[in-house]
């Protein structure tokens, strides 16, 4: 009995660390991360929000952050911007590429997946995050792509 309890107590600590509750004396605190360095949100939610140790970042789409316009032109052109857009949210939290453990990226035409990916793949150099990639049929202001990241530290 003391070795199962012994157990259990080494999973609670450990799932608590892994959710960045300190001792689990109290809940993480959820914290609204925005910066200037990338599009405002065009709706009710955040650029990103941080609980504990995890960052949940909101989809981005090809907008340019300065005059808020979108980036238009190939899928490549856009993807660029929209990682660009991602950087400069995980930057406002400390944060860098390789801190992103999953994406999902949604295009609007999966024949653009080759060429999206091929962008995707300078951003994400070393260890690449889990992702998910599907095809929709429309997406916000009619761009070619979204993608959204969780990230952990």
């Amino acid at each position: 009995m003391e070795l199962r309890r012994a157990i259990l107590i080494f999973l609670v600590v450990a799932a608590c660390a892994a959710l960045g509750m300190a001792g689990c004396a109290s809940a993480p605190v959820r914290e609204v991360i925005s910066t200037g360095e990338a599009p405002t949100a065009i709706g009710p939610y955040s650029q990103a929000v941080r609980f504990g140790n995890l960052l949940f970042l909101s989809g981005q789409i090809p907008l340019d952050p300065k005059t808020n316009l979108l980036v238009t032109g190939p899928i490549e052109v856009q993807t660029q911007q929209v990682l660009v857009n991602l950087r400069a949210v995980l930057a406002a939290n400390g944060m860098t590429p390789e801190d992103v453990v999953s994406t999902t990226v949604y295009l609007k035409d999966l024949n653009d997946f080759v060429a999206m990916n091929a962008v995707y793949a300078n951003f994400f150099t070393g260890k690449p995050p889990a992702r998910a990639t599907v095809e929709v049929s429309r997406l916000p202001r009619d761009v070619l792509v979204e993608i959204s990241a969780i990230a952990a530290k």
